[in-house]
């Protein structure tokens, strides 16, 4: 009954300070609006700071990214004394759902094209029982044409169970099971397997694995990290709308800019891993949306805070969400900010493990608050710093009295505020530029002055960080606050590519 208790506590606090910023800023605003002006001035200048701040992040994360890009990550494998990497072995997962063979074929070709032994690459797709019948039939065809290219090609289907989520971590959860059966039967050391969860439209770049295996065995304890890449949008970027383009890459400089601080990176999406670890950790949670993050979660209380995210600037590309049509583009990226946003469902396990019933206190206190910390603080402010920089904070503005709007400094605030602003667009400036250089080549029947266009799109970035940054963001912690049937469920983006 108390864990029960704790638990809806835990669920109900996030959102419910979201609501009471929100409430207290436009309270203030009619009683005090000279006090909601001063507020927000130092809020801004606070998120400017903050801006220029992950800005230098985001410098050295570029800067790696450009140097590690080039690297010939198979020969420094093949220069390594102490340790063989032919002795390791690559497992790939692919969960998928509904998704076209095109879709699938296109990942399996271009596993085809990395610069690694392929008799290393144990390939794992994994269906859904609720979809068996289609899934078999795609299987089959993949088997036909990939089966012997690589050591083994495992295929599973997911069935229903009454005690899982349907989604992406109970189909993964399953795959690793059976995996497991399968190594053994191998009898391959668990450390000598890194399994790499990608998402079904993954496409590595070809030294990517070179580049895993190479952090992999030069760690001073592998099986004790999970390795994140660097995600890029690229595989539909040129034919993608502009709000689609922006809203995507936002995620990649969201990411460059935590992989250069490791006390900030989770992680996200596609990302590698020790089977040693999966096996300890009991796989992947399979009652929870946000399985991706959470795995690493797992394995800090696991071993006692000795664990942590290594970061790889080796790319891997994946889908934006756009399909041709822009409103069900549109939709459907909302949808996918909402289901990221729910990543606000740790809020309650990382107290529960932390600082809760359940805590594990070998973690030392310093670390369990920070984890702890960065998850609240960055869901909070996803949810409430645009709309209080862009919307609410100009609500003083206008419902100010004659009184005060008489006084010097009500007179200057907005453009005191206007000239904060302006000193955010550097780092849209600094973002667009470099988003040229990750961009792919461009396709045939694109102009250069498509290059233009893919500077100028990021003028819509603040309106972007309001409709699908804040809103998913708000509803996400909103949901968790009501509990019950407002759960967020799994939400597989539909995926698919010009044939």
């Amino acid at each position: 009954m108390k864990d029960s208790f704790y638990q809806r506590m835990t669920e109900i606090f996030p959102g419910l300070l979201v609501w009471l910023t929100f409430f207290l800023a436009v309270i203030f605003s009619f009683i005090k609006p000279l006090w909601s002006i001063y507020f927000i001035i130092v809020f801004v200048i606070y998120w400017l700071t903050r801006l220029f701040y992950m800005m230098f992040w985001l410098m050295v994360s570029w800067f790696r990214f450009r140097r590690d890009i080039k690297i010939d990550w198979l020969a420094r494998l093949r220069g390594l004394s102490d340790k063989n990497y032919l002795d390791y072995y690559h497992v790939i997962t692919y969960p998928t759902y509904k998704e076209p063979y095109e879709v699938i074929e296109r990942s399996f070709n271009e596993l085809l094209k990395i610069d690694y032994p392929k008799d290393k690459i144990i390939v794992a797709l994994g269906g859904e029982a609720r979809d068996e019948a289609n899934f078999l039939q795609i299987a089959e065809r993949l088997k036909n044409n990939f089966g012997d290219k690589f050591f083994k090609l495992l295929i599973t289907v997911h069935p229903v169970l009454p005690d899982e989520l349907p989604g992406k971590g109970s189909n993964v959860h399953y795959m690793e099971e059976n995996l497991q059966r399968v190594v053994d039967e191998l009898k391959i050391p668990y450390e000598n397997i890194i399994v790499s969860c990608f998402d079904v439209e993954t496409l590595p770049h070809p030294q990517y694995f070179a580049c895993l295996t190479y952090k992999y065995l030069t760690h001073p304890n592998p099986t004790h990290a999970s390795y994140q890449p660097l995600i890029l949008y690229n595989n539909n970027i040129w034919e993608s709308n502009l709000i689609i383009r922006v809203v995507a890459s936002s995620t990649t400089f969201w990411l460059l800019t935590d992989m250069s601080r490791p006390e900030k990176l989770l992680t996200f999406s596609s990302h590698s891993m020790s089977f040693k670890m999966l096996v300890d950790v009991g796989f992947h949670e399979k009652t929870i949306v946000s399985e991706d993050s959470r795995i690493c979660l797992q394995a800090l209380v696991r071993y006692d805070g000795d664990y942590e995210v290594v970061p790889i600037f080796v790319t891997l590309s994946m889908d934006t969400v756009y399909i041709g049509s822009l409103k069900k583009s549109l939709i459907n990226q909302y949808k996918q900010m909402r289901r990221w946003a729910w990543g606000v469902e740790h809020f309650p396990w990382l107290w529960d493990n932390f600082f809760g019933r359940h805590a594990n206190r070998r973690i030392a206190f310093k670390k369990r608050f920070q984890y702890l910390w960065n998850q609240f603080e960055g869901m909070y402010s996803w949810a409430t710093a645009p709309a209080l920089m862009m919307v609410v904070g100009r609500l003083p503005l206008w419902l100010a009295s004659d009184a005060d709007k008489a006084t010097a400094f009500f007179q200057k605030a907005p453009y005191t505020l206007e000239k904060l602003m302006m000193l955010g667009m550097v780092g849209l400036i600094i973002n667009s530029v470099m988003y040229t250089f990750l961009l792919p080549a461009r396709p045939k029947g694109y102009g250069v002055w498509n290059y233009l266009i893919m500077m100028l799109q990021w003028l819509i970035f603040p309106i972007t960080m309001i409709i699908f940054g804040a809103i998913p963001a708000t509803e996400s912690q909103t949901r968790l606050l009501l509990g019950g049937r407002y759960r967020l469920g799994f939400w597989v983006t539909e995926k698919k590519i010009k044939v």
